[in-house]
């Protein structure tokens, strides 16, 4: 079995459609009170990296997301940016710290939303968390030549968060 696939036995964070719970997280991550989960997807794609010939630099994301019944809803890139299959999209900024959960995955983190569009899923958002993630890393080793891309697989849950009173 690929790394890929034996990610996709890792099992998402289970929610009902109209549980709007928030997950729960190191308090550095927490998104402030007044707002509430109101989209969860699970990712499932790669980091990428890119060799400056002193280290990876930062990473990139490509991966596709899900909902909570294995249906693909859309897309995350580079931006960081999620865009719905309706076109709704927000791109946000990480808000220090990052959290190391597991040492051998990508920090778990809060994002503030900087810019939204479109009617759908996305609409509206305000913060987003990754977390569970599973892989993701820079490779260990340097890379050979300057300008060297690494694709690491990676999984992740996504929270998707809207102020309360929306």
């Amino acid at each position: 079995m690929g790394f890929i696939a034996a990610l996709g036995a890792v099992a998402p964070v289970a929610l009902q459609a109209e549980d709007n719970r928030a997950p729960v997280v190191p308090m550095e991550i927490e998104v402030p009170e007044g707002h509430t989960v109101h989209f969860q997807a699970y990712a499932e794609g790669v980091q990428i990296y890119t060799w400056d010939g002193a280290s990876w630099g930062a990473s990139v994301p490509e991966a596709t997301l899900y909902d909570q019944d294995g249906n693909v809803v859309g897309i995350h890139y580079g931006g960081p940016t999620w865009e719905s299959n309706s076109g709704s999209k927000v791109v946000a900024a990480v808000v220090p710290p990052r959290i190391t959960v597991d040492p051998d995955s990508i920090p778990w983190l809060r994002l503030s939303a900087v810019h939204t569009e479109g009617p759908g899923i996305f609409a509206a958002t305000t913060f987003v968390q990754r977390v569970n993630t599973v892989g993701g890393k820079a490779p260990a080793m340097a890379g050979n030549v300057v300008g060297q891309v690494a694709r690491v697989p990676y999984a992740a849950d996504y929270f998707f968060f809207r102020e309360a009173n929306h």
